[in-house]
C-alpha cells in the first residue's frame, strides 16, 4: 500500500518511513520536531505507563488490534505521533480531521472514504485533532459509524474529555491520559536533536534552562533548540552554547518554571484547592501559572464557575454570579484584558465563605434516585389541567402554600408515597447559609408540630422520618 493511501496530508510522513528522510528534499524546510518524529513505537520517548511491556497501547500495537480511543494530554507529548503509528501498525487508511477547520461535511466525506475502503477490505482510522472543539452535532455524527465498526475513531485533546466530549462518544471510546515529559525524557530528546544537528554542546546551565523552558512539551523543546542551533551555526568557533546565547535565542519566551513542571490537570487541581482553602494569593498564583502555560482561559472560566457552585454555594450566592460575569467579560474582551476578570473572580471565591452543602446534597439525591428507582408522583402533587385529571383526583388535597400562614403549609408532604422524607441539604454555619439553616430549623419544627397534631393524617405508606 502506498503512503498516499495511508496518509491524507502529503506533509505527514508515514510511520514506516523515517521523518528525517524528508530533511534532504530540495527546497524543503522541515521543522526539527518533524524530522525527529518517531517512525516506530520503540522510538517514542515517554508514556511508559501506556507503551511499556504489557501496557495498553503496547499490547494494541503488538496484537495489531486497535480500539476507538481519546488521547488526552498537554501539548507536545506525542498524541499525533501515536495516532500515526497505530494506523501504520494496522496498515489502515489514515484520515486526519482538524476539529478547528472541519465540519459535518468533512465528516461525511470521511465516512464515504471509509465505506469505499471497506469494500476493498482496507480498514480506516479517523484521527480528529483537538476533538474538544467539535460541537455536539459534529461529535454525534461519528456515533453510528463508530458503533458499526466502519472506522476506528482516534481523538486527541488537551481538554478534559469528561467536560468537552459528548457522553455518548465518550462511552464508546477508551480515554488514555498522556503525561508531560519529565526532565530525563526531555534530556533524551535533546540528545537526539543535538546529534542530528551536530551543534556545539550546551553548557550545564544552558541545558537546564532549556529543559525548564520546555516545561514537559517535546515540540516546544525542539523548536527552541532548532533556533538555538541556528544561532550557534552563525557563530564560528563556538565551543559551547552558554546561557547568554540561549537567552538571545529565546528572548521573552524564556520563562522560569518549577523543576519538573506540573501537569495541566494537577495545576487546575491546585487552583481549585487553593480557592477551597481560602488562600487568595495561592489561587492567583495557580491561575497565572495556567494562563502563562497556555491554558485556554475559557476552560478556566468554566472551572471557576464550577468552584462557585461546589465550594461556595449558598454561603455566598454572589460568587456564582461573579464567576458567570467573569466568563462573560472574557468572552467579550478576550486576552489579555479579559483575564483580569478571571483573576477578580478567583480572588472573590477564595475569600468568600465556603460551603459544599449544595454539592453534597446534590450527590446524595443522585445516589438515592439511582438506587431507589422511579416512584409515582403522589396524586395531590400531580398536575391537573383537564377535567378528566381532576376527576381522577389529580391535585386533590394539595395545600397552596401562599394561602397558608407565613406562606408555609406545615405538615404538607412532597416526597413520593412510601419514601420517608429525606434530608439531603444541611447548611453550614457560615455566610448566608447560617441564616438559611436557622430558617430550615424553624420550618422543620413547625412540620413536626403539624405531624404530631391529631388532625394530621399522613399519606398512604408514609413512614415519617423521626429526625424531621
Amino acid at each position: 500500500m502506498s503512503s498516499a493511501s495511508l496518509f491524507d496530508d502529503p506533509a505527514l510522513p508515514p510511520p514506516s518511513r523515517p521523518a528525517s528522510a524528508l530533511a534532504g528534499a530540495p527546497g524543503a524546510v522541515v521543522p526539527l520536531a518533524e524530522r525527529l518524529r518517531p517512525s516506530s513505537i520503540d522510538e517514542v520517548i515517554g508514556q511508559a505507563h501506556l507503551l511499556g511491556p504489557g501496557k495498553p497501547l503496547r499490547v494494541a500495537f503488538e496484537r495489531r488490534r486497535l480500539h476507538s480511543m481519546i488521547l488526552w494530554g498537554p501539548p507536545g507529548v506525542g498524541k499525533t505521533t501515536l495516532a500515526r503509528l497505530m494506523a501504520g501498525a494496522m496498515d489502515a487508511q489514515f484520515i486526519v480531521l482538524s476539529a478547528v477547520l472541519a465540519g459535518v461535511k468533512d465528516i461525511r466525506e470521511a465516512v464515504e472514504r471509509a465505506q469505499a475502503a471497506r469494500s476493498t477490505g482496507l480498514p480506516t482510522v479517523v484521527f480528529v485533532d483537538e476533538v474538544h472543539r467539535f460541537n455536539k452535532a459534529q461529535q454525534d455524527a461519528f456515533l453510528p459509524h463508530v458503533e458499526s465498526g466502519l472506522f476506528t475513531f482516534l481523538g486527541a485533546t488537551t481538554e478534559n474529555p469528561s467536560f468537552e466530549v459528548n457522553s455518548a462518544l465518550l462511552s464508546r471510546s477508551t480515554v488514555h491520559v498522556l503525561k508531560s515529559l519529565d526532565a530525563a525524557e526531555l534530556g533524551q530528546l535533546l540528545d537526539r536533536a543535538a546529534a542530528l544537528l551536530a551543534t556545539p554542546p550546551l553548557s550545564p546551565g544552558a541545558r537546564e534552562r532549556l529543559l525548564a523552558h520546555a516545561d514537559g512539551d517535546a515540540r516546544r523543546l525542539l523548536n527552541a533548540f532548532d533556533h538555538v542551533a541556528s544561532l550557534a551555526a552563525a557563530s564560528p568557533g563556538l565551543d559551547a552554547v552558554a546561557e547568554d546565547l540561549l537567552e538571545r535565542a529565546l528572548g521573552e519566551q524564556l520563562r522560569r518554571y518549577d523543576k519538573g513542571g506540573d501537569h495541566f490537570y494537577d495545576s487546575i487541581s491546585a487552583l481549585h484547592k487553593s480557592v477551597r482553602g481560602s488562600d487568595p494569593d495561592a489561587a492567583l498564583y495557580w491561575l497565572v501559572r495556567m494562563l502563562d502555560g497556555g491554558a485556554d482561559p475559557r476552560y478556566l472560566a468554566r472551572r471557576i464557575v464550577r468552584m462557585a457552585s461546589e465550594d461556595i454555594g449558598l454561603a455566598d450566592p454572589r460568587g456564582l454570579r461573579m464567576a458567570l460575569d467573569a466568563a462573560e467579560v472574557y468572552a467579550r474582551l478576550g486576552s489579555p484584558e479579559g483575564e483580569l476578570a478571571l483573576a477578580q473572580a478567583v480572588l472573590y471565591l477564595a475569600v468568600a465563605p465556603k460551603s459544599n452543602a449544595a454539592y453534597t446534597a446534590y450527590k446524595a439525591a443522585v445516589a438515592l434516585v439511582k438506587a431507589d428507582g422511579s416512584r409515582p408522583v403522589p396524586p395531590h402533587l400531580r398536575n391537573a389541567p383537564t377535567r378528566l385529571m381532576k376527576d381522577l383526583g389529580f391535585g386533590a388535597g394539595y395545600r397552596y402554600a401562599h394561602d397558608e400562614a407565613d406562606g408555609f403549609a406545615a405538615g404538607e408532604r412532597y416526597f413520593p408515597d412510601g419514601l420517608a422524607p429525606q434530608r439531603f441539604y444541611e447548611p453550614v454555619p457560615r455566610g448566608l447559609e447560617l441564616r438559611i439553616g436557622e430558617k430550615l430549623q424553624e420550618l422543620r419544627r413547625r412540620n413536626a408540630e403539624a405531624e404530631a397534631a391529631p388532625s394530621f393524617v399522613p399519606g398512604p405508606d408514609v413512614t415519617p422520618d423521626a429526625s424531621v
